[in-house]
């Protein structure tokens, strides 16, 4: 295996790592640092529901291995020092685009706007990952704490 084909290697499984760690925005899961920490418990009912996208991670991974890919890639294109200086950068900035689209793409996921009107009359809308479904006039808690907060039966 030579030198190119392992940092290829090396990126392609970094990539794909990275994109394994993106951040769940559902109402069912938990960051390990979030249990056993007190959330504050309000009850209400469901006023609306509406589908929405959550997008994607924009934190720059999909640019620099696809910049990196796309770079080396470019490299092996044209004659002389020149001509492979050229496709280098060429295959750089065509490879950080795609890069970027293809990063955003595979982690956007499908979301919900709830609306729910508290007991005391009051009104919030919550957004969150559609994990779970919700329908108008259904009775459910919201529990935030800590920075988040969320709809669950």
């Amino acid at each position: 295996m030579n030198k190119t084909t392992m940092i290829v290697a090396a990126l392609a499984a970094s990539a794909a790592l990275l994109t394994g760690c993106a951040t769940s925005q559902s109402g069912s899961s938990y960051r390990q640092s979030q249990a056993q920490r007190e959330m504050n418990v309000r009850m209400g009912v469901v006023e609306s529901v509406r589908q929405v996208t959550l997008q994607g991670n924009r934190d720059g991974t999909g640019t620099a291995v696809g910049g990196v890919l796309g770079g080396i890639a470019g490299s092996n294109v044209g004659g002389g020092n020149r001509g492979s200086a050229v496709g280098t950068i060429l295959g750089a900035v065509g490879g950080a685009v795609a890069g970027h689209a293809i990063e955003e793409n595979m982690t956007k996921k499908p979301g919900l706007e709830i609306t729910v009107k508290f007991d005391n009359g009051s009104m919030s809308a919550i957004t969150q990952e559609a994990d779970e479904q919700f329908r108008v006039g259904e009775r459910v808690r919201v529990l935030s704490g800590g920075g988040t907060t969320r709809v669950t039966h």
